[in-house]
């Protein structure tokens, strides 16, 4: 395809201006997120509680054209590359850590969260990126399973990720087999957000190591319910168990992740424990890999899948009753 003909609109995504995200506590109280030169390390933020998120729709990827701004995009003009200036880490109170992406667009500058932000809520800025020229917009967050993961289908039978195709039928928890709609591919740069966690074996109950990226959600079930959770079965994202001994991110290189689309939110079985599949909605697919996302958004218009039955156990809770409470019993066995 030439360069002179604009592809068609692939994704779309949430985008804060950089003014309402704003110094609260710090040497700049008062001014809102800024270039990296303009801005200092522990310095306390908060998303104004009258922000709202703007739209940002970009053309779908397509070899040798640069994604570009597509037509219905509440910021910037149709035609308009947007690159990354800039990737901020900030931790909340409670020790959880949240990515934002910083955005020129049109002269102004906007902020991309990688992670949900609350209102009134005080973010420590603790890292300063510049974003590398070969950053792309396009490598934003993903759930997904690295390439290797054995996944569980209605036979039985365990077949590596890769292999699957649309189609096939996937053992659920919930719905017992049901046949993949879409498997989705990106390989990103194990860096930061895109950094994968590895559960070792046996730590969940899982066969062999479990790699998966870091806002993938594990569906734990507890036989003894867990004081102060109103539900014995859990999600839990891969990141919050980290211990850096049985559970941690492996940054480096490159890692080559895929997805699972269903008609539902499921819960499969990766490397025989059962974690969930890719949710198809705005939120989710607004962070998604291009070449993910416009696979999604092309075969399931308007799709918006409720999320599976669970309680969403956080990082504050985690860090009360600490991951290793949610270990299989012959790991935690062995930590004592």
């Amino acid at each position: 395809m030439s360069a002179s003909v604009t592809p068609p609109p692939g994704h779309a995504c949430q985008l804060f201006a950089a003014e309402d995200i704003y110094v609260t506590i710090g040497v700049n109280t008062g001014d809102g997120l800024g270039l990296p030169g303009d801005v200092l390390e522990g310095d306390i933020y908060e998303l104004d509680a009258a922000a709202r998120p703007l739209r940002l729709v970009m053309t779908r990827p397509v070899a040798g054209v640069e994604p570009q701004i597509a037509e219905g995009s509440a910021v910037g003009a149709p035609g308009e590359v947007v690159r990354m200036a800039a990737r901020y880490t900030l931790m909340s109170p409670d020790g959880d850590k949240v990515e934002l992406l910083l955005l020129p667009v049109s002269g102004q500058l906007y902020v991309l969260p990688l992670s949900p932000l609350s209102a009134r809520a005080d973010y420590t800025l603790v890292k300063v990126e510049t974003a590398p020229e070969e950053t792309r917009l396009s490598d934003l967050m993903c759930v997904s399973f690295a390439r290797g993961t054995l996944i569980t289908l209605a036979t039985g039978a365990q077949k590596p990720i890769e292999t699957l195709r649309p189609g096939d039928k996937v053992l659920t928890r919930d719905h017992g087999p049901q046949p993949l709609r879409l498997l989705g591919r990106a390989t990103l740069r194990a860096h930061g957000a895109f950094a994968p966690v590895v559960i070792l074996a046996g730590t969940l109950g899982n066969s062999g190591d479990l790699i998966v990226s870091q806002h993938h959600r594990m569906f734990l079930y507890q036989r003894k319910r867990i004081p102060g959770l109103p539900t014995s079965e859990l999600l839990v994202q891969a990141k919050h168990l980290v211990d850096d001994e049985n559970v941690f991110i492996r940054e480096g290189g490159a890692v080559e992740y895929f997805s699972l689309v269903f008609d539902r939110h499921e819960i499969v079985y990766a490397e025989g424990i059962p974690a969930e599949s890719l949710m198809v909605n705005d939120a989710t697919v607004s962070r998604l890999p291009p070449e993910i996302a416009a696979e999604v958004q092309a075969r399931f218009p308007g799709l918006a899948q409720v999320q599976h039955f669970g309680t969403e156990a956080g990082r504050q809770f985690l860090s009360q009753v600490g991951p290793g409470a949610l270990y299989a019993p012959a790991r935690r066995q062995r930590r004592r």
